[in-house]
């Protein structure tokens, strides 16, 4: 086997993934296996050279809209989630850290004893320094998603590219795990994304990527090597761009 690191068009990236990837085969929370995995799936791009920033959602913890579908307050609700976003921002610092890459929590809400405060120069210092750079709490902002949240900083970071890592080795027409005929799209526009509502983040993300010409890269999480694969133009996916 050759040792050398395959080339990649990518220097710097964002890697969005839900909260619910960290649960495993659990029906909530961590599971600190799954976490490590995900942090080795991490580690073999950064040893490629790629500057990493990461989004984790808070879905596995509490998911702020459906608390306010049960009745809590709103606002209330997605700060709660926001928090649970800092939770799975630390357990993949640690299994990062674990594996030798230096990280930093960096949180939209001030908690300057488990996190640093988002400040954009700083951010960019550290990935200049090769470190990953996991932001937390959202926008720090209610009625945002996690995925707004990745794609604004995608594009303060400058990264080349959104990766967003599912259960799914891309977007199809229709829930692959309930339709046997659903069709995977290899390439597909911003506009047939919101048109066709194929789900591949909330509106806002959409139109904040579509708008500053920042591609979407689905691929599936639980292909071993699939994101390392993908950015030496290998695997499946699909690349969601004008």
């Amino acid at each position: 086997m050759s040792s050398t690191t395959p080339k990649t068009t990518y220097n710097r990236v964002m890697l969005k993934i839900s909260g619910e990837a960290l649960m495993g085969d659990q029906g909530f929370g961590l599971h600190p296996p799954t976490v490590e995995r995900i942090a080795r799936e991490v580690k073999t791009v950064h040893d490629m050279g790629v500057e990493i920033c990461m989004v984790i959602g808070g879905g596995n913890i509490f998911r702020g809209l459906q608390g306010s579908a049960q009745g809590m307050e709103r606002t209330t609700a997605d700060y709660m989630g926001m928090l649970a976003t800092v939770m799975n921002a630390l357990a993949m610092q640690g299994a990062l850290e674990a594996l030798g890459i230096h990280t930093r929590v960096i949180s939209a809400i001030t908690m300057n004893e488990v996190a640093e405060p988002y400040i954009r120069r700083r951010a960019v210092r550290h990935l200049e320094k090769k470190r990953v750079c996991i932001f937390a709490a959202g926008t720090g902002n209610p009625y945002f998603t996690t995925d707004t949240a990745a794609t604004l900083r995608a594009n303060e970071m400058s990264c080349e590219a959104i990766f967003k890592g599912t259960k799914v080795d891309g977007v199809y027409d229709k829930d692959p795990a309930k339709h046997g005929d659903a069709v995977r799209y290899d390439a597909v526009s911003f506009d047939d994304v919101l048109q066709k509502r194929l789900g591949v983040m909330d509106a806002s993300a959409i139109a904040l990527a579509r708008d500053n010409d920042l591609p979407i890269i689905v691929f599936s999480l639980d292909e071993p090597g699939g994101f390392k694969g993908i950015l030496a133009g290998e695997g499946t996916y699909t690349i969601v761009q004008d």
